[in-house]
């Protein structure tokens, strides 16, 4: 049975008007369980991932400030969220939903994190919504515990994981590739290991193109014993900030082509959910339903 990590702490209150759409955290597993394409079975909550784990990653500095709650307010302001120990202890659950969800995936194939997928944190700081790097915290944790030898990040947010790529510039153990908006946040871009930039407006056809032609000889190059995958839904031709055209549908066939590649190999994958910012939350909800909904027709 997929597995999926869930806490209520996920939906964290924000100042009224924040752009951005916490409400989807309570709504996926909501809309998920009312239309009975899962069950409680499938969902699980992590306990706050420890300081030790934090630290393979993360400078301890940094840490210290989440923990004490001492952050600037320019830190703040670059990270997107008022600090509170509410959010710290958010940030924490997400990353040991991560972790969790490695050991299910490679147990069922896949699993899923309900949130996740904060690319943009760096050893040092946080931005863009993102304070602590899930991804590259179970992905160093799975290497120093010898769980795994190698590793391949599928990050096909609009924006590029720019946290992710400088965190493992010098790990040849794991493998980052980023195929996001040329012109959309960050402006300024790291060097992942692949980088495949798209122009504004890109639609189905070619962004469909471009990913069929590059992942699969990408997979068997990289050989990874698992792999990441951070499907934001900001690719949306409704996303406020993505600048690109993909349809529902095509997102849809973007996740099931993820998918059906690792799993033919016999590659777990372990899903975080990234951005979506459509003007209408039920537009952000259905797209990533939709990843749930592809996942559990795959792996079952």
């Amino acid at each position: 049975m997929i597995k999926i990590a869930f806490d209520k702490i996920y939906a964290h209150p924000l100042p009224e008007g924040h752009r951005f759409p916490m409400l989807k955290y309570e709504l996926i597993p909501a809309q998920l369980l009312h239309e009975g394409s899962i069950t409680t079975d499938h969902l699980f909550a992590s306990q706050p991932c420890s300081e030790a784990t934090v630290l393979l990653t993360h400078d301890k500095i940094y840490y210290d400030k989440l923990l004490q709650q001492t952050l600037s307010a320019t830190e703040q302001r670059r990270i997107g969220f008022p600090q509170s120990p509410q959010l710290t202890q958010r940030e924490l659950i997400i990353l040991q939903g991560t972790i969790d969800c490695c050991f299910y995936a490679m147990q069922y194939g896949a699993a899923l994190n309900v949130a996740g997928g904060t690319h943009h944190a760096f050893a040092e700081r946080g931005e863009g919504f993102c304070l602590l790097n899930d991804m590259a915290v179970a992905a160093n944790y799975l290497l120093h515990t010898g769980a795994v030898k190698q590793v391949l990040i599928i990050d096909l947010d609009v924006h590029q994981g720019n946290g992710t790529a400088k965190l493992f510039e010098q790990e040849p153990r794991v493998f980052t590739f980023s195929m996001h908006g040329a012109h959309n946040y960050p402006f300024h871009k790291e060097q992942s290991d692949l980088d495949v930039p798209l122009a504004d407006g890109t639609a189905d056809a070619q962004y469909l193109h471009l990913l069929t032609t590059t992942l699969p000889e990408l997979i068997d190059k990289v050989r990874p014993d698992i792999a990441f995958f951070l499907s934001g839904v900001d690719i949306l031709d409704t996303d406020k900030f993505g600048k690109l055209k993909v349809s529902m549908e095509g997102c849809r066939q973007r996740d099931a082509f993820v998918f059906h590649e690792l799993k033919k190999r016999g590659i777990p994958v372990t899903v975080a959910m990234g951005g979506g910012y459509s003007p209408d939350i039920k537009t952000i909800v259905q797209a990533h339903c939709n990843t749930f909904r592809t996942a559990l027709d795959i792996y079952g």
